[in-house]
């Protein structure tokens, strides 16, 4: 029998905080929480939960900001909870970390389903399930049995949605996938028609992983079809 996961939930309001935290034990999840970004930080870097649900509107450290933190130290899976429903809140969270949001208010049934989807990107990211042990382009090297990517030999901290959606790519090297099929593989069906969670996502791995996040040679675009990574074979040649 595993042992329970652990969620982190971080909300300064009482309300929130009990609703999402009977939901989840009722499922059998084991259930912290903090009041603040600042507690949250803490809280991360003494017990490293298995997820975490963050609020964004808090006194003493907003979310956005307890998620940046987070992420310097910590690949832990990250869910933003928030009342703000536009897109450059989304946009935000996504960019300072966030694995996937969730807008207030939600219900049960989304709550959990949320959660069981990023951890169960979490649980495909260690396991390191591809057909090949070691995915080499140019200098980026993806080691699936270890879970590692390097960039010219130095270790890239990968969240596990990050991971997952270069192992995905990876393993179709030389093909390209459409946004729905990333979505869909990466994310669950439930996300297809996300492309703004996927274009986030690309950005910030494009970042940890292209000497030029501009001008990328890893992962690359055809407009208006879809993304795709050379072929290992094509790795002297890709430009």
């Amino acid at each position: 029998m595993t042992d329970p996961k652990t969620i982190l939930l971080v909300d300064d309001e009482p309300r929130y905080l009990r609703l999402m935290e009977v939901n989840l034990q009722t499922e059998g999840y084991r259930v912290m929480s903090a009041a603040d970004g600042q507690q949250a930080v803490e809280s991360v870097a003494a017990s490293q939960p298995d997820l975490i649900l963050l609020d964004v509107m808090m006194p003493v450290m907003d979310g956005f900001t307890a998620c940046s933190r987070i992420r310097e130290f910590s690949t832990v899976p990250i869910i933003m909870v928030t009342a703000k429903g536009e897109e450059r809140d989304r946009v935000r969270g996504l960019d300072a970390g966030a694995d996937d949001y969730i807008v207030k208010p939600f219900s049960a049934q989304e709550l959990l389903a949320r959660v069981r989807a990023v951890l169960r990107r979490a649980e495909h990211h260690e396991s390191g399930a591809f057909h090949r042990p070691v995915f080499r382009h140019g200098e980026l090297e993806l080691d699936l049995a270890k879970a590692e990517v390097t960039c010219a030999g130095k270790p890239v901290m990968l969240t596990a949605t990050e991971y997952r959606l270069l192992q995905t790519l990876a393993s179709a090297a030389g093909r390209m996938l459409t946004p729905e099929e990333l979505l869909t593989t990466v994310w669950g069906p439930e996300y297809r028609d996300d492309k703004e969670i996927l274009w986030v996502c690309l950005s910030r791995l494009r970042q940890k992983i292209e000497p030029d996040p501009k001008n990328p040679t890893h992962i690359l675009t055809r407009q208006g079809l879809g993304y795709y990574m050379p072929a290992e074979t094509d790795a002297a040649t890709a430009g």
